[in-house]
């Protein structure tokens, strides 16, 4: 009864370095010792009987997928994984992605940087913000731009020279 122990012990161990390859870069040497782990368990399992053997391939069929599941769904949910994982970008009112026939009554208009385009970035067209294309490399923030063409959802702009 202690070697099944411990073969239900090596099967914890590689269900803990599964989770642990997921979020910790290691080139697959945790994923090694994780299947290491597996296959000890079921040459311990296949020690004492197929039965048992094809007992225990079939709990780490069931096991390792699951495993995974839930690492990614309860990882993101801890402190820890808080602190680790992005979150998504806050919008403003009227970020909102205005729709295409809004967008092609643009070219010609004029308005202001809001955010640096690099060569992406935010900018205001009398109260709507749209996020443009710089015709030409960097733009940055209060510069006057107008915009020279619209293609799908991409609005290409260009500053314009003060005098």
């Amino acid at each position: 009864m202690g070697w099944i122990l411990f073969a239900i012990f090596l099967y914890l161990a590689c269900a803990v370095l599964l989770i642990t390859e997921v979020f910790v870069p290691s080139g697959g040497v945790i994923s090694i010792c994780a299947f290491a782990c597996l296959f000890g368990g079921v040459y311990i399992f296949y020690q004492h009987g197929s039965t048992i053997c094809i007992a225990g391939i079939v709990v780490a069929i069931i096991m390792i997928p699951s495993v995974l599941v839930i690492a990614y769904k309860v990882f993101p949910k801890t402190r820890f994984g808080k602190g680790v994982i992005l979150s998504p970008p806050e919008r403003k009112q009227g970020d909102a992605v205005p729709d295409i026939g809004e967008l092609k009554k643009l070219p010609g208009a004029t308005g202001i940087v809001l955010t640096p385009l690099r060569p992406v970035g935010m900018c205001d067209f009398s109260g709507q913000r749209v996020e443009c294309v710089a015709e030409s490399g960097y733009v940055e923030k209060g510069k006057k731009i107008t915009v020279i063409g619209v293609e799908s959802t991409q609005v290409t702009v260009r500053t314009i020279e003060e005098s």
